[in-house]
């Protein structure tokens, strides 16, 4: 399982000229289930997630995390980012879970995050999104489930 998080200082999420997530400050988090993938690595990337320090204290270091801030969390299913690109131009999404198994886990991953208390909001799961996003650093970080 793959996460991209990004530290935002507000992002929402549209479908059909709708807007089905929207948060202020905090992380969006970008979520990508592989083949093989399973409900741990769904809570062991969603701990991860709400306990990355990514969030500046007041000398600006990053030493907070979402749990710390209570800041907002916005989720998007994103299956590219199993996109493979090694070979040819065109990537490869083999390695993405079929998407039976790539809702559950992210509704897991999703539902993980959400016993912290902290406001989460989501996108559509296989639906196409809109997704603005006012990056705040920039700071994006990548994690993975099996580079633990």
């Amino acid at each position: 399982m793959k996460a991209l998080v990004q530290r935002v200082s507000q992002a929402s999420v549209t479908v059909n000229d709708t807007i089905v997530g929207k948060i202020g400050p905090g992380l969006v988090v970008f979520i990508g289930v592989a083949q093989g993938d399973s409900q741990e690595d769904a809570s062991y990337l969603a701990n991860k997630v709400v306990n990355l320090r990514i969030l500046a204290d007041q000398s600006s270091k990053f030493s907070l995390s979402a749990l710390d801030t209570r800041e907002d969390i916005l989720i998007v299913s994103q299956f590219t980012l199993l996109g493979d690109t090694r070979k040819g131009r065109r990537p490869d999404f083999t390695a993405a879970a079929p998407p039976d198994l790539a809702k559950q886990l992210y509704e897991v991953f999703v539902e993980q995050v959400r016993t912290t208390g902290l406001k989460v909001e989501t996108g559509l799961f296989q639906e196409h999104m809109l997704v603005e996003i006012h990056n705040d650093g920039p700071v994006t970080i990548s994690l993975e489930s099996r580079n633990k």
